[in-house]
């Protein structure tokens, strides 16, 4: 049985042996809004560490480290949730295009994975702590050196663009598709549509126009704001 509300959402009849599945995926997307939205602020309220330079941004750290040390966990702990939200949706979504539903939540739930295998964000990295450590206790020149080259290492993956940053916005892009043939609201699925053209645009100019990328997570917070409201109340 299909219904079809007033916004003009369709909404078809779903196993409900999945209802646990859609509730956890709800509350993945609140966790993963809360998160993202608490490391936001962390970097709006507190000094950010160096853009360039392996000694200051190690020195930085050993005088900031708790503080770093949340932020990067606020950066990746998200991913998780967002694999959680991924393999939701492809349950929600899968009756409406196989291919493209499976397609998209293996890329973007992969994508997301690989944050968590490969642990960077745009602001470091939680092996620069150990390194950092490393360089404060480091008692000759040729010691802090490598400690920094290595540092110098992690800071230029930050800044350079990498295909687990591109796949998360192809996935958000490729589900959101799928969402325009029914089940979540049209304008859900046309933020996600945008949000993910944005994204893919900010993660190729990241270097060149940085302030897109900012636009881009805005959006991507909100849609997942949007889509763990859906997938709670289709539980």
């Amino acid at each position: 049985m299909k219904e079809k509300t007033s916004q003009g959402e369709l909404i078809s009849d779903l196993d409900p042996s999945w209802k646990g599945l859609f509730r956890l995926g709800g509350i993945s997307a609140a966790l993963f809004v809360v998160l993202i939205a608490t490391a936001i602020v962390l970097s709006i309220i507190t000094p950010q560490p160096p853009a360039s330079g392996g000694v200051a941004t190690l020195k930085y750290i050993a005088s900031h480290r708790s503080v770093y040390v949340l932020e990067q966990q606020l950066w990746l702990v998200p991913g998780l949730f967002a694999m959680i939200v991924y393999l939701a949706l492809y349950i929600a979504l899968r009756h409406l295009s196989k291919s493209y539903a499976t397609l998209g939540a293996v890329i973007g739930g992969v994508a997301w994975a690989l944050t968590l295998a490969i642990p960077t964000t745009s602001t470091g990295a939680p092996a620069l702590v150990y390194l950092s450590d490393q360089y404060m206790s480091a008692t000759t020149a040729v010691q802090r050196a490598s400690f920094a080259s290595a540092a110098e290492t992690l800071i230029a993956q930050n800044n350079t663009v990498t295909a687990v940053g591109i796949l998360t916005t192809i996935g958000l892009l490729i589900i959101s598709l799928v969402m325009l043939k029914g089940v979540f609201h049209k304008g859900v699925a046309y933020l996600g549509i945008v949000a993910g053209a944005i994204g893919i645009a900010s993660e190729a100019l990241r270097v060149v126009l940085p302030s897109i990328y900012g636009i881009y997570g805005i959006l991507m917070l909100i849609w997942f704001a949007a889509v763990g409201w859906k997938l709670y109340r289709l539980s």
